[in-house]
Protein backbone atom coordinates (compact mmCIF):
# COMPACT_ATOMS: atom_id res chain seq x y z
CA UNK A 1 0.00 0.00 0.00
CA UNK A 2 1.50 3.73 -1.07
CA UNK A 3 0.49 6.41 1.43
CA UNK A 4 0.44 9.76 0.47
CA UNK A 5 1.66 12.58 2.46
CA UNK A 6 2.30 16.62 1.64
CA UNK A 7 4.08 18.52 4.88
CA UNK A 8 3.09 21.73 4.93
CA UNK A 9 5.61 22.76 7.32
CA UNK A 10 8.97 21.37 5.90
CA UNK A 11 11.61 23.06 8.12
CA UNK A 12 12.97 21.00 11.23
CA UNK A 13 12.42 21.26 14.91
CA UNK A 14 16.12 21.91 16.25
CA UNK A 15 18.36 19.33 15.37
CA UNK A 16 21.50 17.03 16.83
CA UNK A 17 23.48 18.49 14.28
CA UNK A 18 23.73 21.94 12.46
CA UNK A 19 22.37 21.69 8.99
CA UNK A 20 22.60 23.37 5.72
CA UNK A 21 20.39 26.41 4.67
CA UNK A 22 16.95 25.52 2.96
CA UNK A 23 16.40 26.51 -0.26
CA UNK A 24 13.52 24.38 -2.23
CA UNK A 25 14.40 25.44 -5.70
CA UNK A 26 16.09 23.59 -8.47
CA UNK A 27 19.40 23.46 -7.65
CA UNK A 28 18.43 23.84 -3.59
CA UNK A 29 18.15 21.87 -0.45
CA UNK A 30 15.44 21.10 1.11
CA UNK A 31 15.22 19.45 4.91
CA UNK A 32 12.50 17.65 5.76
CA UNK A 33 11.14 16.98 9.09
CA UNK A 34 10.06 13.48 9.81
CA UNK A 35 8.12 11.72 12.60
CA UNK A 36 9.69 8.42 14.18
CA UNK A 37 10.60 6.17 11.55
CA UNK A 38 10.42 2.13 11.17
CA UNK A 39 14.14 0.89 12.42
CA UNK A 40 14.27 -0.94 8.29
CA UNK A 41 12.85 2.45 6.57
CA UNK A 42 15.12 4.43 4.08
CA UNK A 43 14.66 7.14 2.05
CA UNK A 44 15.11 7.91 -1.70
CA UNK A 45 14.34 10.73 -3.85
CA UNK A 46 14.85 9.07 -7.92
CA UNK A 47 16.32 5.76 -6.70
CA UNK A 48 19.41 7.59 -4.83
CA UNK A 49 19.33 7.30 -1.05
CA UNK A 50 18.81 10.28 0.91
CA UNK A 51 20.57 11.38 3.94
CA UNK A 52 18.51 10.99 6.82
CA UNK A 53 19.62 12.44 10.36
CA UNK A 54 17.63 12.35 14.37
CA UNK A 55 16.92 15.18 15.80
CA UNK A 56 16.27 16.09 19.42
CA UNK A 57 13.04 15.54 20.07
CA UNK A 58 13.67 11.65 18.79
CA UNK A 59 12.21 12.12 15.20
CA UNK A 60 14.03 12.73 11.81
CA UNK A 61 15.27 15.01 9.60
CA UNK A 62 15.97 14.09 5.93
CA UNK A 63 18.49 16.38 4.09
CA UNK A 64 17.39 16.78 0.14
CA UNK A 65 19.30 17.99 -2.60
CA UNK A 66 17.11 18.99 -5.31
CA UNK A 67 18.10 18.01 -8.89
CA UNK A 68 18.69 21.41 -10.68
CA UNK A 69 16.35 19.88 -13.84
CA UNK A 70 13.43 19.95 -11.34
CA UNK A 71 10.15 21.43 -12.59
CA UNK A 72 8.49 23.63 -9.91
CA UNK A 73 5.84 21.62 -8.62
CA UNK A 74 6.16 18.61 -5.98
CA UNK A 75 8.64 16.14 -5.65
CA UNK A 76 8.18 12.47 -4.36
CA UNK A 77 10.07 11.90 -1.56
CA UNK A 78 9.85 8.17 -0.68
CA UNK A 79 9.81 6.17 2.65
CA UNK A 80 10.51 2.66 2.34
CA UNK A 81 10.09 0.13 4.98
CA UNK A 82 8.22 -3.44 6.27
CA UNK A 83 5.16 -0.92 6.35
CA UNK A 84 4.86 -0.19 2.88
CA UNK A 85 5.84 2.25 0.96
CA UNK A 86 4.97 6.26 1.50
CA UNK A 87 5.23 9.24 -0.90
CA UNK A 88 5.91 12.40 0.79
CA UNK A 89 5.29 15.65 -1.19
CA UNK A 90 8.02 18.59 -1.43
CA UNK A 91 6.91 21.69 -3.26
CA UNK A 92 9.57 23.19 -5.34
CA UNK A 93 9.41 26.87 -6.15
CA UNK A 94 10.29 28.13 -9.91
CA UNK A 95 14.17 29.80 -9.87
CA UNK A 96 14.93 31.55 -12.93
CA UNK A 97 18.60 31.56 -13.13
CA UNK A 98 20.59 33.99 -15.18
CA UNK A 99 22.42 33.49 -18.19
CA UNK A 100 25.87 33.49 -19.10
CA UNK A 101 27.88 34.01 -22.24
CA UNK A 102 31.58 33.03 -22.23
CA UNK A 103 34.20 33.27 -25.18
CA UNK A 104 36.60 30.67 -25.15
CA UNK A 105 39.97 31.06 -27.37
CA UNK A 106 39.49 28.05 -29.43
CA UNK A 107 36.51 25.68 -30.35
CA UNK A 108 38.52 22.25 -28.63
CA UNK A 109 36.39 22.93 -25.68
CA UNK A 110 33.39 24.07 -27.64
CA UNK A 111 32.99 21.51 -30.02
CA UNK A 112 35.27 18.19 -29.33
CA UNK A 113 36.70 16.07 -32.19
CA UNK A 114 35.37 12.55 -31.50
CA UNK A 115 38.05 11.42 -29.97
CA UNK A 116 37.35 13.88 -27.09
CA UNK A 117 34.02 13.26 -27.25
CA UNK A 118 34.89 9.69 -25.77
CA UNK A 119 37.56 10.46 -23.78
CA UNK A 120 35.09 12.97 -21.90
CA UNK A 121 32.13 9.98 -21.20
CA UNK A 122 34.51 8.05 -19.87
CA UNK A 123 35.39 10.68 -17.22
CA UNK A 124 31.95 11.47 -17.17
CA UNK A 125 31.24 8.05 -16.34
CA UNK A 126 34.00 8.02 -13.08
CA UNK A 127 33.02 10.54 -12.10
CA UNK A 128 28.64 9.74 -11.90
CA UNK A 129 30.17 6.49 -10.52
CA UNK A 130 31.13 8.54 -7.21
CA UNK A 131 28.13 10.68 -6.89
CA UNK A 132 26.20 8.36 -7.15
CA UNK A 133 27.83 6.03 -4.20
CA UNK A 134 26.47 5.71 -1.05
CA UNK A 135 29.14 5.41 1.67
CA UNK A 136 27.42 5.05 4.91
CA UNK A 137 28.53 6.94 7.80
CA UNK A 138 27.25 7.62 11.48
CA UNK A 139 28.96 11.16 11.55
CA UNK A 140 26.39 14.05 11.66
CA UNK A 141 26.53 16.91 9.22
CA UNK A 142 30.01 18.20 8.51
CA UNK A 143 30.95 21.70 8.82
CA UNK A 144 31.67 23.40 5.57
CA UNK A 145 34.41 26.27 4.58
CA UNK A 146 35.17 27.84 1.78
CA UNK A 147 37.63 25.54 -0.36
CA UNK A 148 40.16 28.92 -1.30
CA UNK A 149 39.33 32.56 -0.90
CA UNK A 150 38.08 35.10 -3.93
CA UNK A 151 35.62 36.31 -5.29
CA UNK A 152 32.55 34.44 -7.13
CA UNK A 153 33.50 34.46 -10.58
CA UNK A 154 30.41 32.28 -11.86
CA UNK A 155 27.68 31.96 -9.60
CA UNK A 156 25.85 28.22 -9.29
CA UNK A 157 22.86 27.49 -11.87
CA UNK A 158 24.37 30.31 -14.79
CA UNK A 159 22.26 29.29 -17.58
CA UNK A 160 25.85 28.86 -19.66
CA UNK A 161 26.96 29.62 -23.65
CA UNK A 162 30.20 28.98 -24.81
CA UNK A 163 31.00 30.63 -27.69
CA UNK A 164 27.41 31.41 -28.19
CA UNK A 165 26.43 27.91 -28.68
CA UNK A 166 24.05 26.70 -25.37
CA UNK A 167 25.63 24.39 -22.76
CA UNK A 168 24.33 22.76 -19.56
CA UNK A 169 23.63 25.11 -16.77
CA UNK A 170 26.68 25.56 -14.15
CA UNK A 171 26.65 22.87 -11.80
CA UNK A 172 29.06 24.47 -9.53
CA UNK A 173 30.60 27.69 -7.90
CA UNK A 174 33.69 29.42 -9.23
CA UNK A 175 36.58 31.08 -7.15
CA UNK A 176 38.70 33.37 -9.35
CA UNK A 177 41.92 33.16 -7.48
CA UNK A 178 45.66 33.23 -8.48
CA UNK A 179 47.34 30.55 -9.81
CA UNK A 180 49.13 28.31 -7.81
CA UNK A 181 46.95 29.92 -4.57
CA UNK A 182 45.88 26.91 -2.18
CA UNK A 183 42.92 24.58 -2.26
CA UNK A 184 41.94 23.15 1.18
CA UNK A 185 39.26 20.84 2.07
CA UNK A 186 35.95 22.86 2.45
CA UNK A 187 35.25 19.44 4.90
CA UNK A 188 36.05 16.40 6.79
CA UNK A 189 36.12 13.52 3.81
CA UNK A 190 37.70 10.73 2.34
CA UNK A 191 39.02 11.14 -1.42
CA UNK A 192 37.22 9.50 -3.73
CA UNK A 193 39.08 10.10 -7.30
CA UNK A 194 41.51 12.36 -8.62
CA UNK A 195 42.06 12.86 -12.58
CA UNK A 196 42.93 15.18 -15.37
CA UNK A 197 39.53 15.56 -17.28
CA UNK A 198 39.15 16.86 -20.70
CA UNK A 199 36.73 19.64 -19.20
CA UNK A 200 37.46 20.22 -15.57
CA UNK A 201 41.38 19.59 -15.59
CA UNK A 202 43.14 18.66 -12.55
CA UNK A 203 40.36 17.56 -10.15
CA UNK A 204 39.80 16.45 -7.24
CA UNK A 205 36.72 14.46 -5.36
CA UNK A 206 35.80 14.15 -1.86
CA UNK A 207 33.22 11.83 -0.52
CA UNK A 208 31.63 13.43 2.78
CA UNK A 209 29.91 10.31 3.36
CA UNK A 210 25.97 9.23 2.84
CA UNK A 211 26.20 10.53 -0.42
CA UNK A 212 27.16 14.19 0.02
CA UNK A 213 30.21 14.81 -2.64
CA UNK A 214 32.38 18.27 -3.51
CA UNK A 215 34.48 18.05 -6.58
CA UNK A 216 36.86 20.55 -7.01
CA UNK A 217 38.45 21.42 -10.21
CA UNK A 218 40.73 23.19 -12.62
CA UNK A 219 43.75 23.01 -10.35
CA UNK A 220 47.06 23.22 -11.30
CA UNK A 221 48.31 20.98 -8.49
CA UNK A 222 46.67 17.94 -6.74
CA UNK A 223 48.53 16.86 -3.30
CA UNK A 224 46.25 14.33 -2.29
CA UNK A 225 45.46 10.77 -3.52
CA UNK A 226 42.66 8.08 -4.02
CA UNK A 227 41.34 6.28 -0.33
CA UNK A 228 42.90 9.35 1.19
CA UNK A 229 41.51 10.81 4.63
CA UNK A 230 41.20 15.05 4.63
CA UNK A 231 39.91 17.09 7.52
CA UNK A 232 38.31 20.37 6.88
CA UNK A 233 40.36 23.30 6.28
CA UNK A 234 43.50 20.59 4.93
CA UNK A 235 45.66 21.46 2.16
CA UNK A 236 44.46 19.14 -0.78
CA UNK A 237 46.22 21.04 -4.16
CA UNK A 238 46.35 24.06 -6.07
CA UNK A 239 44.49 26.74 -8.04
CA UNK A 240 44.90 26.98 -12.23
CA UNK A 241 43.36 26.84 -15.08
CA UNK A 242 43.71 23.47 -16.17
CA UNK A 243 40.81 21.74 -18.25
CA UNK A 244 37.83 24.32 -20.11
CA UNK A 245 39.14 27.56 -18.45
CA UNK A 246 39.77 31.31 -19.69
CA UNK A 247 41.60 31.75 -16.94
CA UNK A 248 42.60 30.44 -12.95
CA UNK A 249 39.93 29.89 -10.67
CA UNK A 250 38.72 27.36 -8.31
CA UNK A 251 35.30 25.72 -9.77
CA UNK A 252 33.68 23.71 -6.66
CA UNK A 253 30.66 21.11 -7.41
CA UNK A 254 28.70 19.81 -4.50
CA UNK A 255 26.23 16.59 -4.73
CA UNK A 256 23.83 15.76 -2.49
CA UNK A 257 21.85 12.33 -3.21
CA UNK A 258 23.13 12.49 -6.58
CA UNK A 259 21.86 15.83 -7.06
CA UNK A 260 24.08 18.73 -7.82
CA UNK A 261 23.81 21.75 -5.07
CA UNK A 262 24.48 25.48 -5.02
CA UNK A 263 27.28 24.94 -2.97
CA UNK A 264 26.79 27.98 -1.12
CA UNK A 265 23.86 26.75 0.74
CA UNK A 266 26.65 24.56 2.81
CA UNK A 267 28.44 27.50 4.78
CA UNK A 268 26.97 29.01 7.86
CA UNK A 269 25.30 32.10 5.77
CA UNK A 270 25.64 32.49 1.84
CA UNK A 271 27.90 35.54 1.70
Amino acid sequence: MIRLITLIILACSPCAWSLPQESRVPGGIALVHLPALPDDAHLTLDGNPVWTLPTNNGAHVAVVGIPLDTAPGNLALQVNSSAGLQLIDITIAAKDYPEQRITLPTQEHVSPSEENLARYAREADEQKAVYKHFRTSTAGWPAFVLPTPGPYSSPFGLRRFFNNEPRAPHAGLDIAAPEGQAVQAPADGMIAQTGDYFFNGQTIMIDHGNGLVSMLCHLSKISVQQGQLVKQGQLIGKVGKTGRATGPHMHWTVSLNNARVNPLLLLPSAP
